[in-house]
């Protein structure tokens, strides 16, 4: 296999970020001697991660097996995933916000049209779903836990119990028209049965999808992970994953 050099599009503070957390780690383990120091497992992790480099090309470009390589990623995924914050953690960081943004996305799954709880007949293709929650400029404060992809937004947000802690913290929260109904502090756009919405009424609707569009900057910003748009491991992995990808980033904004 050839071998050259690749650059990964992330901040150096990403970087420094999980080379800290792995030496902390290595401290505690008590490790003497890798075939990677912390910083390489860290590059070698966001590699992965940013840029969706599967792991033979990986161990080919850092010198290591591809057994090595596979247990130095899972080591530094699972290292973030408990680094994530949880639902409680941004509903008490969003209560000083104005307003919350919530939206759902599917992350493609290669699965074949048998593994129909994986499919979602919204995108026509098989996925996990996963809620997001960003603050009025877009940027990306919270990634639910995956679900598969049949799975309706309005459902996810319930068994996450979103609606219940925005609603217990007094946020406000707007999301688009499939999460119409769920009830608490949640704004939907209203809503047009045989008969055109009166003026007013799609006036207001104009202005919550201006609103409600900027949560597309923080969807976009998860699948900047290109390891995200098409997850090719057992679902059972998606949600440490995803988890990984969010502390990374918000560590990188911080």
């Amino acid at each position: 296999m050839l071998v050259y050099p690749s650059g990964v599009d992330v901040s150096s503070s990403a970087l420094c970020f999980l080379s800290a957390k792995l030496r902390r780690h290595r401290r505690e383990l008590g490790t003497r001697w890798r075939r990677l120091s912390p910083g390489r497992q860290a590059l070698l992790t966001l590699a992965h991660l940013r840029n969706d480099h599967p792991y033979a090309q990986l161990a080919a470009g850092f010198g290591i097996g591809t057994t090595t390589v596979y247990r130095y990623i899972t080591e530094a995924v699972d290292l973030l995933t408990a680094l994530a914050p949880t639902l409680a953690e941004v509903a008490r960081t969003a209560s000083t916000k104005a307003f919350v943004l919530l939206d759902g996305t599917l992350l493609p799954i290669d699965r074949i049209a048998a593994d129909r709880p994986f499919y979602s007949g919204e995108h026509k293709k098989h996925g996990m779903n996963v809620q997001i929650l960003a603050d009025p400029s877009g940027r990306l404060l919270w990634a639910s836990p995956t679900l598969p992809g049949a799975v309706h937004d309005v459902r996810a947000a319930r068994e996450h119990g979103i609606i219940d802690a925005l609603t217990e913290a007094g946020i406000t929260c707007w999301a688009d028209k499939g999460y119409r109904g769920v009830g608490g502090t949640v704004r939907s756009p209203c809503r047009g049965r045989w008969e055109p919405l009166p003026t007013g009424q799609q006036a207001a609707n104009r202005s919550h999808a201006k609103i409600r569009a900027l949560i597309e900057q923080a969807v976009a910003t998860l699948k900047s992970w290109r390891l995200l748009r098409k997850l090719q491991c057992s679902t059972n992995r998606t949600t440490g994953l995803v988890q990984a990808v969010l502390a990374l980033q918000l560590a990188s904004s911080a």
